[in-house]
């Protein structure tokens, strides 16, 4: 490893952001009589959505924050599926809601997501959401990269008038972590599958963002030297969309996976929870 190679260690970040997160759902629960609440919504029993639940549900328990888990058959329509959101929205009692996705091809997932009040969109995901973080202005960020922007914060990386480059354009990674840099002041390039010659791009990178979907995608030889690498890849195994070993000969600043990206989602969804818990029950 290059000696100016370091660890960007999201599980310590992580750790540090969900004790502050617990400290002030204490504070919030004291003061209003009102703990902090969650509402997950699971359509059918995909394994590795049930787990992603389980673990955020544990997380909240660990906070001081309540959850409130709704699961729904496979068969749930859409109109069922927004009924549920929309009586969640509705619900005082409630202070962020989470659909876990996929929720299914029959599922029209956009209309889903836009039953979700804003000021409970929690996880950044309907529309409201995207149009704060493209202007500027105040809302929830989509978790992943919310807590990206963090991570970067964290160690320091200056990215005004930097080339960050964003391999992958879903609408919950992609897009708007390079919405969140731009309003940083980076110039950004977005990078997809139909991109030409995307080497060429990725070399260019002062910050790479890999959010592409596929395991050990780009390697050492697609980097510029000295470049943060931000490995947004969750691919089975517990492999990232970088192939680590090659790509750390290179990188000035790299996350691993696990430990990197991941554990920032997480922590960035429960600091926005209590952010809503507050602003519902006029405690700011």
């Amino acid at each position: 490893m290059s000696p100016d190679a370091r660890l960007m260690d999201g599980s310590a970040l992580a750790r540090s952001m969900v004790e502050q997160a617990a400290r002030r759902a204490a504070d919030l629960t004291e003061r209003t009589g009102t703990a902090p609440c969650l509402a997950t919504v699971l359509v059918g029993e995909d394994p590795a959505s049930v787990t992603y639940v389980r673990m955020k549900r544990n997380r909240c328990a660990k906070a001081g924050i309540l959850s409130r888990h709704v699961a729904l058959p496979a068969a749930t329509t859409t109109a069922e599926l927004v009924d549920t959101i929309t009586a969640l929205s509705n619900d005082p009692t409630v202070h962020g809601i989470l659909l876990q996705h996929p929720a299914g091809p029959h599922i029209d997932e956009r209309a889903a997501f836009e039953a979700i009040a804003p000021e409970k969109d929690v996880d950044g995901v309907t529309c409201h959401s995207f149009a704060a973080m493209s202007f500027g202005l105040d809302g929830f960020a989509s978790c992943t990269p919310g807590g990206i922007l963090r991570l970067l914060d964290h160690y320091d990386v200056d990215l005004a008038g930097k080339h960050a480059v964003v391999v992958g354009r879903s609408a919950i990674l992609g897009k708007p972590v390079g919405m969140l840099l731009l309003g940083r002041n980076a110039t950004v390039t977005y990078c997809h599958s139909r991109t030409t010659d995307l080497a060429s791009l990725t070399k260019e990178a002062d910050v790479l963002i890999a959010a592409v979907g596929r395991p050990r995608f780009l390697r050492g030889e697609h980097l510029k030297p000295g470049a943060v690498v931000i490995d947004a890849g969750s691919n089975p195994g517990n492999v990232g969309d970088v192939d680590f070993d090659s790509a750390r000969t290179r990188a000035a600043l790299i996350t691993p996976v696990p430990g990197g990206v991941g554990p920032m989602t997480i922590a960035t969804l429960l600091t926005q929870t209590v952010d809503a818990a507050a602003a519902q029950l006029n405690a700011v």
